[in-house]
């Protein structure tokens, strides 16, 4: 199945893109997809997606599948369909109160 990952901020300078389109496997979840995405771009994307000593993903950013956030879906376990679009997000800040 088609997937599109879209990357936003440092992810987006890490990869080089502003998204790509990957062929997956037809039973996918987010975490298989974390998995290609760290082992197509290496230590860079590792290092800014995974909490080194766990090997998780940091619970600073945001994966979205289709514009909701994964953790009130199936997290790590949300399944992908064809077309879907991923998206990993980083913390918003700045601006003034």
């Amino acid at each position: 199945m088609k997937v599109v990952a879209r990357y936003f901020a440092g992810v987006r300078e890490i990869v080089g893109a502003r998204e790509e389109t990957l062929d997956l496997p037809d039973s996918s979840t987010v975490q298989d997809l974390l998995v290609i995405l760290c082992e197509k771009y290496g230590a860079p994307l590792r290092n800014y997606v995974l909490v080194q000593d766990s090997g998780q993903p940091s619970k600073n950013l945001n994966f979205l599948v289709d514009g909701r956030n994964v953790s009130l879906m199936d997290g790590l376990q949300t399944p992908l369909h064809e077309g879907c679009a991923f998206a990993i997000i980083p913390p918003v800040g700045g601006g003034t109160v």
